[in-house]
Order: structure tokens, then sequence, then C-alpha cells
């Protein structure tokens, strides 16, 4: 494994989507600084990830508190500060059944679990990255972020913030060599949905009638991308938001189910 000299931060780092990424960083000769509010999970993750080779260190905690976000940040700059931010967190419960429903309380847990701890660690690095004249932040949206998800609408509301702050930010920071993009996934099979928590209540086999790839998103899919964005092949890409999603958003509508029991984008036999 080639080693290089670059320090990546991946938040909510240990499983699923994040895990993939932070396996796939470190293959490349990343140090990974892991942060997970999991802390067995975390643990084992860099027990794999220094098995295959590769250099991680932990910070277990969550990140939407400020005394994480401080440990993240000690962290990558004892190593001579962050190269890559992968700002990974997010999550769309606390879940009401209806907006109608929904709290404040709820309502500021999704804040802090999808927008503000972007904010906060992205605060807390960005000046390192300016000082040394580079570095990529890649954030994590939604699909959901650019189309209607009628139960989850705070959820959606936040992450659109996320894609809004990572095209704004790219605009101010790119003169000093610091690039800003996100990526909005869809129907990712990892621990958090898994494949027979998305496909509960529908007929098997019809995938393809909903997700143009015919297939639901494997992590090391949208794993990929991230390494892509956070690499030099992306040089001259900032400001944007890539949807991994099989082809959802292209395809995507919302419709009351026949049966009125909520809302689907997901056909199904009758």
């Amino acid at each position: 494994m080639a080693e290089t000299s670059r320090v990546s931060v991946v938040t909510g780092g240990a499983l699923g989507i994040g895990g993939a990424i932070s396996r796939r960083l470190a293959a490349g000769g990343d140090l990974v600084i892991l942060n997970d509010i999991d802390a067995d999970a975390a643990e084992r993750a860099r027990a794999a990830i220094e098995a295959a080779g590769g250099r991680c260190v932990t910070v277990a905690g969550d990140i939407v508190e400020d005394a994480t976000v401080a440990d993240v940040a000690a962290a990558a700059l004892a190593h001579g500060g962050a190269d890559v931010l992968v700002n990974n967190v997010g999550d769309f419960r606390p879940a009401a059944a209806s907006f109608q429903d929904s709290t404040p309380g709820q309502w500021q847990r999704l804040y802090e679990l999808n927008l503000l701890h972007v904010f906060k660690l992205t605060h807390a690095l960005l000046p390192s990255m300016i000082d040394r004249r580079a570095g990529s932040i890649v954030n994590n949206s939604t699909v959901e972020a650019f189309r209607g998800i009628p139960q989850h609408p705070v959820y959606s509301a936040f992450n659109a913030g996320v894609s809004a702050f990572t095209r704004s930010l790219a605009v101010a920071v790119g003169r000093h060599g610091v690039r800003v993009n996100a990526i909005a996934p869809d129907l990712a099979d990892t621990e958090q949905t898994p494949a027979a928590w998305m496909r509960r209540g529908y007929d098997a086999g019809l995938e393809h009638t909903w997700v143009p790839l015919a297939r639901f998103g494997d992590p090391g899919d949208y794993a990929a991308v991230v390494a892509f964005l956070a690499s030099d092949d992306a040089r001259f890409v900032t400001g944007h938001t890539i949807p991994v999603d099989g082809g959802t958003l292209a395809a995507s509508g919302w419709f009351v189910r026949a049966d009125d029991q909520g809302w689907t984008n997901r056909p199904h036999r009758a």
C-alpha cells in the first residue's frame, strides 16, 4: 500500500457509508481520523483498516457535541491538519408520522444531526486548509434535498441546507485552494437502512420498476464517489452535489398509496 501524507477526517466513519469511506481512503494511503458515536464499532473499523495495512486514529463521541468536535479537530491538527474532511453523519430520525405530529425537540435534533455539526467541524478545520492553500471537503446530503419527501420535510430541509452550504462555501474558499462538494445518496443497503427494511411490504424482484439500475446501493458505491471528489482527479470540481442513487432522482415521483396508507415512490403489484 502506497503511503501518502494526506490526513482524512470521516465522521460517522465506522459503519455503512461512513465505514466504506474510511476503508476506501485508508486503502489509498490516507491516515484516517475516524469519528463515530459507537466506540466499539469505531475500534472494529480501526482494527480492520490496520489489518489491511492502513492507518487509523479513532475519536469516539457524538459529533453534534462541541467536545467531540474539539476532539476530532485536535486529532487532525496533531497530524498537521485535515487534507480531507468528510462530513458523513446524518439521519432522518427522530421521525414523526407527519409534520403536524412532529415536535420542536425533534426539529432541533434533526438540525444537529444533519446540518449544525457540518458547520461546526468545517469551521474548526477549514482555517488550516486555507493556511496550507489545499483541502477537500465532501458533505453527505441526500436526494431528498432535491425532491419532496412528504413524511420527512424537516430532514429534507436541513439536507437542502447542506447542499446550499456546499455551493456557497465552495465559491468563498476556492481561491484558497479548498474545494467543497457533496454526495446525495439514496437506497443505501446499510445497517441504518438495510435492504429488507427498504423492501418491506413490496414484492421482491420489482426493484427495476423504481430503481433504474435495478439494485440497492452498496456502501462502496458511495465511497467510490467520495474518494473521487477528494482526489486530484476532481481538481476542477467544486460546489456540486453528486447524486449517488442508481437513477432514482432522475426517475423520482412520490404518490399517495392506493390503500391511502401513506405515500410511496415504489410501484408494486396491486
